[in-house]
């Protein structure tokens, strides 16, 4: 393998394990307040996407991505009031089905709405065809809005949970709801904050990968997979490992394209989440106290 082949395979792993990991997040900023597994956390990512893509038509870019973003929280705030806000200690199994439901009444919409077109948007900077030289290889501008992006993502959500009073409040929820009640936090509003702020970074996501990957009404699908992979690999609840791990899965599939078929990458992750389910169910990152105290 030469070295601008190892370069644009890195590079490759580097951006779509940088989806991984945003997708991973808004699983786990879910989980950490309410210990509910998201399972529609990927349609966030499909409607970010597609909603932006239509108001692009009449929008400037910038105002379409942050109107998108917007209906995506509020649509992210509806499905924890109507759906989850009146269940009363529900378990696992329940969760599971309600959430995957959910994901498919979504889907379905998507395709009512805009059929089964692949859309995308515009590259943010230059076209398909720009690039920018990074040591022997051409890397596309629209990667390098894809890491950064990512970058931002995790450091302005590290610091809203260390240094602000919401985060904090959202973090005694994931820690004791009961006591967190009682010193007089509203921890159903902290779980609907929860969702609304892992929608909003889930349609940011679907936004900046739209150029580079195309939006289709059930590409939220096989995102979600991914992401619940990766937040698994990094262990649920901790965030800043989902970085790690999102890169990791990332970086594999993309040198796997040498060894296995295209058409076969999805089983790779699959055969990872499995991989790590039976043998460290709570992640590399991870540790058997981490399900007790969820922290990001």
């Amino acid at each position: 393998m030469t070295s601008e082949l190892f370069l644009q395979y890195l590079f490759a792993g580097i951006t779509y394990g940088s989806i991984y990991a945003i997708v991973a997040i808004g699983f786990n900023i879910i989980y950490n307040t309410t210990g509910i597994i998201n399972f529609a956390q990927g349609e966030f990512v499909m409607l970010g996407g597609m909603l932006s893509i239509s108001l692009h038509t009449f929008l400037p870019l910038p105002l379409a991505i942050a109107i998108a973003v917007i209906i995506t929280m509020i649509i992210g705030a509806l499905i924890e009031i109507i759906f989850i806000r009146w269940l009363e200690s529900p378990s696992v199994l329940r969760m599971i089905i309600i959430t995957i439901g959910i994901s498919i009444l979504i889907r379905e919409a998507a395709l009512h709405v805009w059929g089964e077109g692949v859309r995308s948007l515009p590259y943010f900077n230059g076209n398909e065809i720009s690039s920018i030289r990074i040591l022997s290889t051409n890397v596309s501008p629209q990667v390098l809005w894809v890491i950064g992006v990512c970058a931002v993502i995790v450091v302005l959500l590290s610091l809203f949970f260390k240094f602000t009073s919401l985060g904090q409040e959202m973090r005694a929820c994931s820690s004791n709801r009961l006591a967190a009640t009682l010193c007089g936090i509203n921890t159903k509003n902290m779980v609907t904050l929860s969702f609304m702020l892992s929608a909003a970074i889930g349609a940011l996501a679907g936004c900046v990968v739209s150029p580079i990957t195309y939006t289709q009404y059930d590409s939220g699908t096989g995102l979600a997979i991914k992401g619940f992979t990766v937040a698994v690999l990094g262990g649920l609840g901790n965030s800043m490992a989902a970085v790690s791990a999102g890169l990791l899965l990332g970086i594999i599939e993309a040198f796997s394209i040498d060894i296995v078929p295209l058409a076969f990458q999805d089983a790779i992750s699959i055969s990872i989440l499995l991989i790590i389910l039976f043998v460290r169910p709570h992640g590399l990152f991870g540790s058997k106290e981490a399900a007790g105290l969820k922290e990001f």
